[in-house]
């Protein structure tokens, strides 16, 4: 069995492969006008898009006017990212780290988490310390949006296993299970190719509830000032995503 952590071995084509379908551009235009309306800070603002990914949101924003940051782990998304923004003619500062080092110091009006990308480390501990570097970057009063699941959705909705079917004819299988001691939604993925071969991966998120999340803010020097079932701005309920919208306290 590999010791190498399932997020950093997960990210990259494969991710893309399952997920891809389902992230279309209208959805990230969306997204990106609900980020901005939920921030209420102006264009020239900075902003770190902490787990950035391929530059999904990154590069709208940038393209917006925002001074943007992305920091992911992925060597192979940031690349993508890159490319992308080369293509698109626009500046982005990107930085290959862990999320638990953020090497910067009252840099930036926001921070933004997006698409569950809290709670992938090995334990608490490491997740309090990703909060408190948040804290650290932010300048004060600047703004911190967590969108992640939420435990009480992800048990309403448990189902042990998921069959996923691509018009190329991938097939997707999901194992679940859910880890009730630790609070962690446990996945094992095997992806089935037309010509035979066969992939694996495993996923372990650490399910938070609101109540969790608001006292690990706090402990960060984050204070909440809302949250809601999804980035639009909806109610929170036990069968909706989770967004949290904090402040550092100056």
């Amino acid at each position: 069995m590999s010791t190498t952590p399932w997020y950093k071995a997960f990210f990259g084509e494969d991710y893309l492969r399952i997920y891809g379908p389902f992230l279309p551009p209208s959805r990230t235009e969306r997204e990106v006008a609900e980020i901005i309306n939920l921030l209420q800070i102006a264009p020239g603002s900075s902003i770190l898009d902490l787990c950035c990914g391929y530059g999904r949101h990154t590069l709208p924003l940038a393209q917006r006017g925002y001074q943007m940051t992305g920091l992911d782990l992925s060597e192979a998304f940031l690349q993508q990212a890159q490319t992308e923004a080369a293509a698109r003619g626009v500046e982005v500062r990107w930085l290959r780290s862990d999320m638990r080092t953020i090497p910067f110091e009252n840099e930036f009006d926001a921070v933004i988490n997006i698409f569950t990308s809290f709670g992938y480390l090995e334990d608490e501990n490491d997740d309090r310390q990703v909060l408190q570097q948040v804290g650290k970057a932010l300048k004060p009063g600047g703004r911190f949006i967590l969108e992640t699941i939420c435990q009480t959705r992800v048990i309403r909705s448990f189902t042990p296993y998921g069959i996923l079917r691509y018009e190329d004819g991938l097939i997707v299988l999901e194992e679940r299970h859910i880890n009730l001691l630790k609070s962690r939604n446990e996945i094992h993925i095997t992806l089935l190719y037309p010509d035979g071969h066969r992939k694996e991966h495993d996923q372990s998120i650490r399910i938070y509830t609101l109540t969790e999340l608001t006292r690990m803010l706090a402990a960060a020097g984050l204070e909440v000032l809302a949250y809601y079932g999804d980035l639009d701005g909806s109610p929170l309920t036990m069968d909706s995503r989770l967004t949290v919208l904090s402040q550092k306290i100056a």
